[in-house]
């Protein structure tokens, strides 16, 4: 087992297997509905999601999110999706509604999950599809994406026609980066193990508000899932990648059977990576915020002296109201002051335009460590993904040394505006001495970010409001206020 890895005894690791990062949604997208497409009878689909929309078209001329689970379910795959329930408002309750009751009506088995610490979400974003009796074309896609408005978007970054609400600087169509892992090989079925925990979680489905536990009773909705079919065994060795899956869940009442305090993962995950870290930490993150989760990178910044930090974040939050902005600003003001006083111009910010100069939305969550260390998945840098909300990460280490570097090589190409094959990308020295050079020049995305600065008035209401509100600590009560994980 590498050493890159958390212990084996926190979270199980695989070797074995090959993964592939889906760049952008449309790829995605794209071997989603292959994969899904060649289902036959008796296969079998889980999935979780934040949200889901099913009219969200799969690419631009085929066939919606919902007729393609409903299709594979009329033809006898067997289909079981766990769907966060939401809380009423803007977020996803209608939608995730609608798509549940598409892929029940169509003989598959579709629950709105709402067993979360108060003010929490299911974040988790997996799709898991095993062919009966062809376990070596299993899948798993472990990351960002969900299957909602929005997130059809390609390199080009002109967004998804299918557009969600977001700020009015990203245009009537936001451009949005993100990233998905697919998984094959024997971490497909950690994956598996991931949704069969929360399905069969022993506690009640319905609501303890009256008027939703009234709205489950209508909608017919059980107490309790049906059980799962018998397991089949795990897909052989594929590949050479080593897998671990990191994971989040508050401590909560009543507990998760499988994490009675809660798990931390994610959080021990990444600081056993920063610890190691020696030249570079790379992050693409939606949020960035918290000064706890901050604090990891800024010692790793004074312990190693030619370390550097680059991060890159959306210009502007999804909401940058006079409500929802400040407390956004707030927490990502702390991490860039906490990072910056620990490693000076060590420390770098962007954000991206496309080609059009419009601000592209970074909705990806993706780590890479001196290019030996690698992560995909739906936990963003901040106290909530850490220990509040439920989260799945995928942390690869390739013997090879070919993945983690290749990401960066093909992320950074993008961003800076240059060609894959540039020589200097693949090496890091020259690579990391590209980004000062690209900002502004021609052909390039990249922008320096350094969020705003709050008068002191806004502060005031805004310091609570991002920690109570926006970046709760889901930790048990010993553990909160420390940088215990």
């Amino acid at each position: 087992m590498s050493d890159w890895f958390l212990p084996a005894a926190e979270r199980p690791w695989t070797s074995g297997n090959l993964v592939v990062p889906h760049v952008h949604g449309a790829s995605y997208f794209a071997r989603l509905l292959e994969v899904v497409g060649a289902t036959e009878p008796d296969d079998r689909i889980f999935l979780t999601d934040w949200r889901g929309d099913a009219d969200e078209r799969m690419t631009p001329d085929g066939p919606t999110v919902g007729e393609l689970l409903a299709s594979a379910s009329r033809r006898g795959v067997e289909v079981r999706a766990l769907l966060w329930r939401s809380h009423p408002g803007r977020l996803n309750s209608e939608e995730n509604e609608h798509l549940g009751s598409i892929i029940n009506e169509s003989g598959g088995e579709a629950l709105l999950d709402e067993r979360i610490r108060r003010g929490g979400s299911h974040h988790q974003k997996l799709v898991v599809v095993r062919r009966r009796g062809r376990p070596e074309e299993d899948v798993a896609f472990v990351g960002g994406i969900d299957l909602c408005h929005g997130r059809r978007d390609d390199a080009g970054h002109a967004g998804d026609p299918q557009a969600p609400p977001l700020d009015e600087r990203y245009g009537a169509t936001p451009p949005w980066h993100d990233a998905m892992a697919e998984i094959r090989g024997p971490a497909v079925a950690d994956v598996l193990d991931t949704f069969a925990e929360r399905w069969d979680d022993p506690t009640p489905l319905d609501h303890r508000n009256p008027y939703r536990a009234l709205l489950h009773r209508l909608a017919r909705m059980p107490r309790h899932p049906e059980p799962l079919p018998e397991r089949w065994d795990p897909p052989p060795e594929v590949g050479t990648h080593q897998v671990q899956l990191l994971r989040t869940y508050p401590a909560k009442r009543p507990a998760y059977p499988f994490a009675p305090a809660g798990e931390r993962s994610v959080a021990r995950g990444y600081a056993h990576a920063f610890l190691r870290a020696r030249r570079l930490i790379y992050l693409e993150d939606q949020y960035f915020w918290s000064d706890v989760v901050a604090r990891a990178l800024a010692e790793a910044l004074r312990r190693e002296p030619d370390l550097r930090v680059i991060a890159v974040v959306p210009r502007f939050p999804e909401e940058d109201n006079r409500v929802g902005g400040p407390p956004s600003l707030y927490g990502q003001r702390l991490a860039y002051d906490a990072l910056h006083e620990a490693g000076g111009d060590r420390f770098a910010m962007f954000d991206l335009v496309n080609d059009a100069g419009t601000p592209v939305y970074v909705h990806a969550k993706i780590c890479v460590v001196d290019d030996h260390w690698t992560t995909i998945g739906s936990d963003n840098l901040n106290l909530r993904s850490w220990t509040h909300d439920s989260e799945l990460t995928c942390a690869v280490v390739d013997p090879d040394g070919d993945l983690p570097r290749n990401l960066r090589s093909s992320l950074w190409a993008e961003h800076l505006g240059l060609p894959e094959d540039d020589p200097r990308l693949s090496d890091l020295d020259h690579a990391l001495d590209l980004w000062q050079d690209r900002v502004g020049a021609a052909g390039s995305r990249i922008r320096s970010h350094e969020p705003s600065v709050l008068p002191p008035r806004t502060r005031l209401w805004a310091r609570p409001a991002y920690r109570y509100l926006y970046d709760p600590d889901g930790r048990p009560r010993g553990l909160r206020g420390t940088t215990e994980f």
